[in-house]
């Protein structure tokens, strides 16, 4: 399967912001020519076991109250763009499970910010930093999902050679998306301890800047030429890159990060992500390395 044909799939519990992600999907779905794959992860409950609060048992009334809350993630997905092709799915399992499986087989997946309780529901927005720590493809957290487009998207640079599969998305979304993109990269001053108490003597920060701007224009170079529609805006700030792309992240349609695979991903998530995923403005994409 190529991955153009691999969906972007979307994970749907019946909350406003499950149905925003629907949303997003469908027209991430058109930019790309892909279709939308929705699921809602609902363990069908059949026996008593002493747990507290009890899951109502599966029957009827939950297939069909889960069948409507498809209908209505596939509807939303589907605004503005009738022509996208959008599928639903049931998965019996729970949502963490269910979400990082699904991410095997799609090239990107969207949740909402924040769920609703309950069983089947378990909180969509509580799974989302399992689910950029664990999808084996791009994660997008859909908030605060912008009215009006902005015309820019923004990716956090950290000038580590890790960062091919990061700029690659973030170039390949701007050409989409026909969207500037800024790559922003932000530093923090080290400090030289003293002795005796004595406030920490910062280094020469003019040089430091000039040796950070060095270091994005390297990261970024060659990117233009196998990107060459794409406007590319470099940005170097002093100030604590969780900070500035949060900031970043309300004046951008959307915001792209890095977040380490394997073993890092199974300790959590790096606190630029972690702070990313639960503050930001706008929607977010996790890329892993």
């Amino acid at each position: 399967m190529r991955q153009m044909e691999k969906p972007i799939t979307v994970g749907a519990d019946g909350s406003p912001s499950s149905l925003d992600a629907a949303a997003w999907a469908g027209e991430e779905a058109a930019l790309r020519g892909a279709p939308v794959h929705v699921i809602h992860a609902a363990l069908e409950w059949t026996y008593y076991v002493p747990l507290t609060p009890q899951p109502e048992p599966w029957g009827p009334a939950q297939a069909e109250a889960v069948q409507e809350l498809l209908q209505k993630a596939a509807n939303r997905a589907r605004v503005g763009h009738p022509d996208v092709q959008v599928t639903t799915e049931v998965v019996d399992s729970g949502p963490w499970d269910a979400l990082v499986a699904a991410a095997e087989s799609a090239q990107m997946i969207v949740v909402g910010s924040r769920g609703l309780g309950g069983f089947t529901g378990l909180l969509l927005g509580s799974v989302s930093r399992h689910v950029v720590t664990r999808a084996t493809c791009p994660a997008v957290v859909v908030r605060e999902p912008r009215a009006h487009s902005t015309g820019e998207i923004v990716a956090g640079v950290t000038g580590r050679s890790d960062q091919v599969p990061v700029l690659n998305f973030a170039f390949r979304e701007a050409e989409l998306r026909g969207a500037s993109l800024r790559l922003l990269h932000a530093w923090i001053p080290p400090a030289v301890p003293t002795l005796g108490g004595a406030p920490p003597i910062t280094s020469d920060l003019d040089a430091i800047g000039r040796s950070e701007q060095i270091l994005l224009a390297e990261a970024a170079a060659g990117w233009q030429d196998k990107f060459p529609d794409v406007r590319v805006i470099h940005e170097v700030v002093c100030e604590h890159p969780a900070k500035a792309l949060i900031d970043a992240s309300a004046e951008h349609d959307l915001t792209v990060i890095g977040a380490h695979g394997g073993l890092r991903a199974m300790l959590g998530m790096g606190s630029i992500a972690h702070a990313l995923v639960h503050h930001a403005r706008g929607p977010v994409v996790v890329v892993r390395h």
